[in-house]
Formats: C-alpha cells, structure tokens, sequence
C-alpha cells in the first residue's frame, strides 16, 4: 500500500501564468525516502507543502495511507505527519525538551510519556538527554539544532515525516554528518519521508526513490540507479551529472547493484561489504583482493552478492536520450 499518493495533483497560484505543480501522479512506497529533486522554482516545496494541506491543490487529489487528505482537519493531519525545515523552525523560547514534546503535548499524552518520549528521541539523535534537554535553540550548533528539528518531527511517531532542505543551510561536514544520522534513523526506523533536495548528490546519498521535478511536472520518478543509467532526457542526464562514472560510484550504495545471494550460495573466503557501503569503496576491495565478488552482509547475514560486472554496469550510463 502506497504511504502518500498524488492523484492529477495541480496547484495553480492565483494571478500566476502557470500551475506550480501540474497533474502530478506517482506513489510513495511506505517505508521509502523518497528525494524531491531539481531547479529552483520548479515546485519541489509546494509538492511537499501540499501533503500537509500548508497549500491546498486547485485540483486532483493526495491521499495519506489511503485516506484523503481532504477528509481531515488540516490541524490533525498535520499532527500525524513529522515536519522538518531548514533553520530547524524551533521556538526559540523554547528548550530542547519543550520543543520536542509538542506534539505529544497536543496528542494528550501524559507529562511522564512526554518526559521518556523525548529522552528517548534525544538518544537516538545522539544528544545525551541529561546534557541537552534544558538547552535553548540559541546554545545549539546548528547541526544540534537540526538533530533537535529530527527529534521534533519523530515526536509523535508519525509513519510519514517531510523535510523540506533541512540541511541546506548547514555547512558540509556537518551536512555530511547529518545525512550519515538519517540513514541510520532511517534503517532504524523505516519511516516514508519526503526530502526536498536541489543537491544532486545529497540525492544519490540518500534516496530510495527520486523525483525529479521541471516546470512543476515529473520529468522521471525512480530510482537513482536507473535515473543514472537510464536518463529520461537530456534535462535528467544534465542535472544527474551523469557521465561522471568516478562520482557515481562515490554515491551510489551496494544495495543499488547487488544482487541476490543464489538459494545454494555459501561464503568463502570472500571478502565482505555491508549494503550501505558504496561502489567505489566495493570497487577497490575487489582490485585489492581479487576477488571474483562481494558477499554483501547486514548484521552478519548474507543478503547479496556483488561482482566486478555489476559495478562496471553500474557506471556504464547510456547517453541521454
């Protein structure tokens, strides 16, 4: 069952000369990070804002775990979907643990839940909860203050969580550090989220599905390996960057390239890489050791196998079209 499902989904802004988004149709698998990816003004925010009804469509229909968006109080649905923005959107007023505990606030739930709802969100965004709970928005580093918006959004358990550029306005170590935090979460929590991106490669890191978007229309919905090596057109092709092999390997994870272990498969003395590892890194201990392929492992179980051949697939893109 799709998680999120836009339907014809239009929103025409008035005294605009078009629509901002125009007849979107694509489904958001649950569980799936979904990137929202392309230029400036090409309608990535308004898509994402029209989920929680920020902005209501002029037309079609967007459906939230088979329910109409329409059907509901914009107030509740707001509250069953995570929200993360890019300057964290704390109430500075507020402490860390005050912000966190909103949303369990308006759900009802009583003061000593709140209380271990938050510790236990504040360890899982790795800020010990002793150290930072009675911490203000303004004596946080900006990533602090990002990893709070995170624990902010999870708050509610939400099954659906929207991040529109949450690390945009972060530097690149610490960007990198927190993309690094949402994988983890991520296979941790298996959440669907929609993450607004105009960071191509922030998109390979991430994503399990994207979609690219281009004058408020979808150019290609899918994943980034096939995006890579199949580009619906020039547009897609240019803004991949996708005849730079080396970056693509850089990017792109195991699990994009392997494949399944055979029913009669058994490990020897091959060597072994996780599927989150990406495919240069797998590259290199194929040319390091000789090794005729990968046993790609996840929690010491073999989930695949990785060969020279499906790396160099991998890297070879065909021209755009």
């Amino acid at each position: 069952m799709s998680a999120i499902r836009f339907d014809q989904a239009t929103l025409k802004f008035a005294g605009a000369a078009r629509p901002a988004v125009e007849r979107v149709s694509c489904d958001v698998e649950g569980g799936r990070l979904v990137v929202i990816l392309g230029p400036s003004g090409c309608g990535k925010t308004t898509l994402l804002k029209m989920v929680n009804r920020l902005y209501e469509p002029t037309s079609g229909t967007i459906y939230v775990n088979g329910q109409d968006i329409r059907e509901l109080k914009a107030t509740a649905l707001r509250q069953q979907i995570g929200y993360v923005i890019q300057q964290s959107g704390l109430f500075p007023h507020m402490t860390v643990a005050q912000n966190v505990s909103v949303v369990p606030k308006l759900l009802g739930w009583g003061r000593a839940r709140v209380q271990a709802r938050v510790d236990e969100l504040l360890d899982l965004v790795r800020l010990p909860p002793l150290e930072y709970r009675d911490r203000y928005p303004a004596q946080l580093s900006g990533g602090q203050q990002q990893r709070v918006g995170v624990a902010r959004a999870l708050a509610g358990d939400p099954q659906v969580i929207l991040m529109d550029e949450p690390f945009g306005a972060i530097d690149a170590i610490t960007r990198t550090s927190l993309q690094d935090e949402i994988l983890r979460l991520q296979r941790q929590l298996k959440k669907t989220i929609l993450f607004v991106s105009h960071d191509v490669e922030e998109a390979l890191r991430l994503a399990d599905r994207i979609l690219i978007l281009r004058a408020g229309q979808i150019v290609q919905y899918d994943t980034p390996f096939n995006i890579l090596t199949q580009p619906a057109d020039q547009f897609v092709y240019d803004l991949m960057g996708a005849d730079d092999m080396v970056r693509q390997l850089g990017l792109l994870r195991v699990e994009t390239a392997m494949v399944d272990a055979p029913a009669d498969f058994r490990n020897g003395s091959e060597p072994t890489i996780t599927p989150q590892d990406n495919l240069r890194e797998a590259l290199s201990l194929i040319l390091r050791t000789g090794a005729p392929r990968l046993t790609v492992t996840a929690n010491g179980t073999t989930v695949g196998v990785l060969t020279l051949e499906h790396i160099r697939d991998s890297a070879s893109v065909g021209k755009a079209p």
